[in-house]
């Protein structure tokens, strides 16, 4: 069966010119051939990520279009005349894939809306919705290497596609063959017919106008002389973010020249990952030879910032829990100080992001809410406020991998109005002769130091996957008593949707959706997360450790760390 469709493959996949080359070249090569063709890609809530290549288990124009052919027979099925936005990042094929989704949509007979040059992802999730769109598609990778790409799908309220619905369209997917089953009509004539059209500069200005309606303080940051050196790293958020600064008043903007323009091959960082260091080398050794106030980076599709701010002579990366700590902590000073506070305001963070934001949000009248990782779920929050006429209430909301949105106007993170907050922040603590390591250091003394580590391990190929699945039911089967010599006092069971006093044996459920997500919570005080990534070959462990100073919470960390890893065999 794997040589029959490597056999097909090698006949019909022509159109673009990388493929039969590759093909050719694994020629007699079994392991090779069965990685690209044993199994498909699947189709689930974050759509399709794979390496770009030759075969059903790899990106490519034929993957993405039987993908664009079941969603379409699946928005034809639920509405009448149904619609589609569509945006790409700077990644390799991004172009040629988001080109190919479109002509086969177009062919189906829906209406393809696409952003005529690259747009970050928060400008896909709003065209959605300002176009009222059935979907959303977003041909992006995210923060992966240079080698991967995907494709992500959204629905009608501009939040990533729900279980349900991604489930109804994978179901499509299967019944499609990837050569013979697909129509599609050339770009350009679906340009003439109107069934293809690229979004108006009108909807990208009011995209504008709500990052800006969010500002806390407008004005803030004119005159305020801060020093600032951003990196788009390469991707989408090179002309979004330097728009927005520049309307806030930020006219001293230094760009990472090397990691300025478009390059989907990442060439001065393996990972273009905000969260970790080596992609912001660059943008630090400019900071310090500029003597900037403070760097910024945004990853390739622009939903994601990571910071470094000035200290003393050098300069303190921050993680994504502290920037969404000292945000939320902003936010609520700011706005109830000028009255625009909502009644009954909420924030909302994943489970696996720091409860510090919690007692936060408290000392403000704010309700924490909390759940599932996954920035859909922040957005599905904001969904169900909506519905009942209070959307207003949604103040913040953030992930501790660097992702955070404020406002309703979009439904996914957005690194366009966190990378104005945080430069109005910056800009407000300094002119009140503070500073933002100063204002994180103030809320951990009032709170207690809260550090935060997640580490990840990577299952690479078809036996990787089985791996990462057996390593999570052995956890069931067998859950561990202790860690690091600290007693585990319950467990939270997310996949079975349970929440176990290990001491009592009782059982409390959970209410949220279920996830292949674990929490042994420790009688230190502090707790440990597993949990397979959605849309990497990884398996992710958090560690949250609490203590009097940094250096103790630090030590609890690494005790906790070298133990789960022994636990799970690394």
């Amino acid at each position: 069966m794997v040589m029959e469709e490597y056999g097909r493959w090698l006949k019909h996949a022509t159109e673009d010119e990388d493929l039969i080359p590759e093909l050719r070249a694994i020629e007699g090569k079994q392991d090779e051939i069965e990685d690209r063709f044993a199994v498909s890609l699947e189709f689930g809530t974050a759509g399709l990520r794979g390496v770009i290549g030759a075969g059903t288990n790899r990106m490519n124009i034929y993957t993405v279009r039987q993908a664009t052919h079941g969603l379409a027979v699946y928005l034809k099925k639920h509405n009448k005349h149904p619609r589609v936005a569509i945006s790409y990042d700077s990644r390799n094929k991004s172009l040629e894939f988001a080109r190919a989704a479109a002509e086969v949509l177009a062919a189906n007979g829906v209406k393809a809306y696409l952003y005529k040059t690259l747009m970050p992802t928060p400008m896909l999730s709003y065209a959605v919705r300002k176009l009222k769109c059935d979907a959303g598609i977003m041909v992006t990778a995210s923060h992966n290497p240079a080698k991967y790409n995907g494709y992500k799908a959204y629905g009608p309220d501009g939040c990533q596609m729900t279980s349900e619905s991604a489930d109804a369209v994978y179901a499509e997917i299967q019944k499609t063959d990837v050569f013979r089953d697909v129509r599609r009509i050339p770009f350009d004539k679906g340009m003439q017919e109107g069934i293809i059209e690229y979004i108006s500069s009108e909807v990208i200005e009011r995209y504008y106008d709500h990052v800006k309606d969010r500002s806390v303080r407008p004005g803030v940051c004119r005159g305020s002389g801060l020093k600032l050196v951003y990196t788009p790293l390469n991707g989408t958020g090179n002309l979004p973010v330097r728009r927005i600064l520049a309307d806030i008043g930020i006219e001293d903007v230094t760009v990472v020249p090397e990691q300025e323009l478009p390059d989907g091959n990442f060439t001065t960082c393996p990972y273009p990952n905000p969260e970790i260091k080596q992609a912001l080398q660059l943008g630090l050794e400019l900071a310090k030879k500029t003597g900037a106030d403070l760097l910024l980076a945004t990853d390739p599709d622009a939903d994601r910032v990571g910071i470094a701010v000035r200290d003393g002579g050098d300069y303190l990366l921050l993680s994504g829990n502290e920037v969404g700590v000292l945000l939320l902590d902003y936010i609520c000073k700011g706005r109830t100080e000028a009255g625009t506070m909502p009644r009954d305001p909420v924030y909302v963070r994943s489970i696996v992001t720091t409860a510090l934001a919690d007692e936060v949000a408290k000392t403000y009248g704010v309700t924490p809410v909390q759940v599932l990782t996954g920035f859909k779920y922040i957005g599905e929050t904001i969904l169900r406020l909506e519905q009942k006429g209070e959307q207003n209430r949604f103040i913040f909301g953030f992930e501790e991998s660097y992702g955070y949105l404020a406002g309703s106007y979009v439904r996914d993170k957005d690194a366009v109005v966190a990378s104005m907050l945080i430069c109005e922040m910056a800009a407000y603590y300094t002119a009140g002769g503070s500073s933002l390591k100063a204002e994180l250091d103030r809320i951990y003394k009032t709170y207690g130091t809260y550090l935060h580590k997640v580490d990840s391990f990577e299952f690479e190929g078809l036996a990787g996957m089985d791996k990462m699945k057996q390593l999570m039911a052995d956890l069931r089967a067998g859950a561990p008593t202790q860690i690091a010599g600290y007693r585990v006092v319950r467990v939270e069971d997310y996949a079975r949707s349970t929440s176990t006093d290990t001491a009592t044996g009782e059982v409390a459920p959970i209410d949220l959706p279920k996830a292949d997500v674990l929490t042994y919570h420790l009688d230190c005080g502090a707790s440990v997360i597993v949990r397979p990534s959605g849309t990497e070959p990884k398996i992710k462990t958090y560690y949250s450790a609490k203590g009097e100073s940094r250096e103790a919470a630090a030590a609890l960390q690494q005790k906790l760390a070298a133990a789960v890893n022994t636990m799970l065999g690394f």
